[in-house]
C-alpha cells in the first residue's frame, strides 16, 4: 500500500513537471524539499526529546541517582553494534559527506541516509551522547534532496541545489530559523554557485521553519527572550570577546581534530566504544550538563541562573559561590569538545554544531562574569548570545550563518552589531590559522578538492579510475620482437606496457621508438620486449587526484600515463579522455 502511495506521488509530480516550466518546477520541487526536510527535524527532534523523557523518568530520585551515566554509553552501543550493521553505507554525518558528494559523486545521496541518520543520531544524542542533532538534520535534508532529484531526473546543477535546500529546510527547521537556513546553505554546502540559487534556498528554508513553528513547542527549540537593549560603551569588551571567541574555536577545533585522529587509530569497535564510554561517563558524572545536547543548560545560563546547571553534580553546593562557579563553568567550557569527540570517536552519531553553541554560550557567560566579579556589569545573557555566534562562526567558517541564526533564536536584531562585531572577527582570527574549515580540511586529507572556481570543481569530479583505458596489448619482458610485431598488428594503440608474472609495470615499449627494428627481420629473434622497452617518464597512482595526474601530463608532454595501484598495471589514463570528460560535466552543469 505504502508503495503505490509513494507511485501515485510520484505520478501527480511528473505530471506537475510536464506542466511547469524548468524554473517553475524548481520552485515547487524546493518547497517540497524544504517540507519534507524541516518535518524529518522535527520527527529527529522529537525522537530524541521522547527518548530523553522516557529513561530520565524517575532515575533522578533515590538509589537510582546515577543510573542515568550509563544511558549514553547504552545508546553508543546500540547505534554502533545494533543499528549501524543494518545499513549498507557508513553512517557518517555532516557537510563533509554531503560536500564529498557534490565534488566526486555527482551529488548523489544513497536513499537510506534519508532515514539512517535520524535513527543512529537519536538513539546516540536521546540516550545521552553529547553530541549535536543539527549535522544529523543536515545530512538527512540534503539526502532528501538528492533523492527527489535522482528520481525526477534533474540535472547536476538542479540535483545541488535541492540538496541544499534540503540542508537549509533541516536547520531552519530545527531552529526555526529560515534565513539562517539560507545562509548556511550558501557558505557551508554550496561554494560554487550563482546568486539564482538564493530563491530556492530561500523558498526551501521557510518551509522547513514552517514546519518546525507548527509541529514543535516552545521548549523543544532554542528560543530566548528578554534582551537587554544594545550599549555602544561596551563595543570594546564585545571586541575583547570575539578575539577570545577566535582563541576558543582554534582550541576546540584542534582538540577534536587530535581526538577524533586518536579513535580512528583504534582499529577494534569495542576499544572505541568502551574507551569512549568510560570518559562519557566519568565527564557527566562530574559535569551533568554534558549530558545530551546541552541546549537546556544554555537556556540556564541566558536567564542568568547558572548554579542550576550543577543541580546533579557532586559540586552543586560550590557552584552558588562566584568564584567557584566562574571555574567550573570555564572547565565545562574546555572540556564539551572531549564530550562531543568521545561520543562521535566512540562510535555514536551526531556533529560539532550544537557543541560549538554549548561552548559559545559558557564562553560569553564567564566572560561577563569576571568583569561582573571585578565590579565591571555587562548583560549577561547579551553577552551569552554572542559569545555563541562567536563561537560556531570560527569553528564552522560560517560568519553569517552564525550572525542571523543568534538574531533569529533571540526574537529580533537587536543584538546584530554586536553579533557582526564577534563573529567577523573571531572568523578572521581562525582564518588566519585554519585557512580550510574543518569539513574541508578533512576532505583535502582525503584528496578531494572543493573550490570556488567552477573549473576546479567541476574537474575535482573525475576520478582516474572512472577513464582507465584496458584495451592495451600487455608485453612480458621475455618475448621476441617477432612476438611483439604480432601485438603490433593486432592493436590501433602504439604504446605497449611491460610487465613480469606478477603483472607489476616494468617498462612500455613505444611504436616510434621501435621503427628501425620492426623492419630488420634479423632482429626478431635476437631481441626481446626487455630489449627495447624504456622507462616510463610518469606513473598515475589509481587513488591520485586527477589534479596530480594532469600536472604529470604537463610535466612529461605525455598524453598517455600508465595508472598503477601499488605497482600493479592496471591500464592507461588518456589526456584526451580527461578533457573530454571535462566537457561532458561542465556542459551538464550549465544544462
Amino acid at each position: 500500500m505504502n508503495y503505490q502511495k509513494l507511485n501515485v506521488i510520484n505520478i501527480v509530480i511528473n505530471k506537475i513537471h510536464t506542466i511547469l516550466t524548468e524554473k517553475q518546477f524548481l520552485i515547487f520541487s524546493s518547497i517540497l524539499v524544504g517540507l519534507s526536510a524541516g518535518i524529518a527535524a522535527v520527527v529527529l527532534k522529537l525522537f530524541v526529546h521522547g527518548i530523553r523523557h522516557l529513561i530520565l523518568e524517575g532515575f533522578f530520585e533515590g538509589s537510582s541517582k546515577y543510573f542515568y551515566l550509563l544511558f549514553p554509553v547504552i545508546g553508543i552501543g546500540i547505534t554502533v553494534f545494533l543499528i549501524k550493521p543494518l545499513f549498507k553505507n557508513d553512517v557518517n554525518v555532516g557537510s563533509v559527506n554531503i560536500l564529498h558528494s557534490i565534488a566526486k559523486k555527482g551529488s548523489f545521496l544513497p536513499f537510506e541516509q534519508i532515514y539512517s541518520h535520524i535513527i543512529t543520531s537519536g538513539l546516540t544524542v536521546g540516550f545521552g551522547g553529547s553530541a549535536g542533532l543539527e549535522s544529523p538534520i543536515v545530512s538527512t535534508g540534503s539526502a532528501i534532496g538528492s533523492n527527489y532529484s535522482r528520481v525526477n531526473k534533474l540535472n547536476y546543477k538542479e540535483r545541488t541545489l535541492l540538496l541544499a535546500a534540503g540542508a537549509a529546510g533541516g536547520i531552519s527547521g530545527a531552529f526555526n530559523a529560515p534565513i539562517a537556513g539560507v545562509l548556511f546553505a550558501l557558505e557551508v554546502i554550496l561554494v560554487d554557485i550563482s546568486i539564482t540559487a538564493f530563491i530556492p534556498l530561500l523558498i526551501a528554508s521557510v518551509s522547513g521553519a514552517l514546519i518546525s513553528s507548527i509541529l514543535l513547542k516552545e521548549d523543544i527549540l532554542l528560543s530566548f527572550q528578554n534582551l537587554a537593549p544594545f550599549n555602544y560603551h561596551n563595543v570594546p569588551f564585545y571586541i575583547l570577546l570575539a578575539i577570545i571567541a577566535g582563541i576558543t574555536s582554534i582550541y576546540y577545533v584542534n582538540v577534536f581534530h587530535f581526538l577524533e585522529s586518536f579513535y580512528e587509530k583504534l582499529r577494534s569497535k569495542m576499544l572505541r566504544w568502551v574507551l569512549g564510554g568510560v570518559f562519557l561517563i566519568i565527564m557527566v558524572f562530574v559535569f551533568p550538563s554534558l549530558f545530551g545536547e546541552g541546549y537546556e543548560s544554555i537556556k540556564l545560563l541566558a536567564t542568568n541562573s547558572a548554579p542550576q546547571i550543577f543541580k546533579n553534580s557532586p559540586l552543586y553546593l560550590a557552584a552558588y559561590a562566584d568564584w567557584a562557579l566562574l571555574i567550573l563553568l570555564t572547565i565545562v567550557m574546555l572540556i564539551k569538545v572531549f564530550a562531543a569527540s568521545a561520543t562521535i570517536g566512540s562510535g555514536g552519531v551526531g556533529g560539532n554544531f550544537a557543541p560549538s553553541l554549548f561552548v559559545g554560550a559558557y564562553l560569553g557567560y564567564v566572560f561577563s562574569l569576571l568583569f561582573k566579579l571585578i565590579g565591571i556589569n555587562l548583560p549577561m545573557s547579551n553577552f551569552t548570545l554572542v559569545a555563541m555566534a562567536g563561537i560556531l562562526s570560527g569553528v564552522f567558517h560560517a560568519p553569517l550563518t552564525s550572525i542571523f541564526l543568534i538574531a533569529e533564536i533571540s526574537g529580533g536584531y537587536a543584538l546584530i552589531v554586536p553579533l557582526m562585531i564577534v563573529a567577523s572577527i573571531s572568523y578572521v582570527i581562525v582564518k588566519f590559522f585554519h585557512p580550510e574549515s574543518m569539513d574541508i580540511r578533512k576532505l583535502k586529507l582525503r584528496g578531494t578538492i572543493v573550490s570556488e572556481n567552477k573549473d576546479i570543481s567541476i574537474l575535482g569530479r573525475i576520478e582516474v579510475l572512472d577513464l582507465i583505458e584496458k584495451d592495451f596489448s600487455v608485453l612480458h619482458p621475455e618475448e621476441s620482437l617477432g612476438k611483439v610485431i604480432e601485438h603490433i598488428k593486432h592493436t590501433r594503440r602504439n604504446i605497449f606496457p611491460v610487465v613480469n608474472k606478477k603483472n607489476k609495470l616494468l617498462g612500455i615499449v613505444q611504436l616510434d621508438n621501435i621503427r628501425e627494428e620492426m623492419f630488420d627481420t634479423k632482429l626478431y629473434e635476437k631481441i626481446t620486449a626487455k630489449d627495447i622497452m624504456e622507462k616510463v617518464s610518469a606513473k598515475i597512482s589509481s587513488d591520485e587526484s586527477i589534479f596530480s595526474a594532469m600536472k604529470k601530463f604537463d610535466e612529461t608532454g605525455q598524453w598517455n600515463l600508465p595508472v598503477v595501484k601499488d605497482g600493479i598495471y592496471l591500464g592507461f589514463l588518456s589526456k584526451s579522455s580527461v578533457l573530454s570528460r571535462y566537457r561532458h560535466e561542465l556542459i551538464d552543469s550549465f544544462n
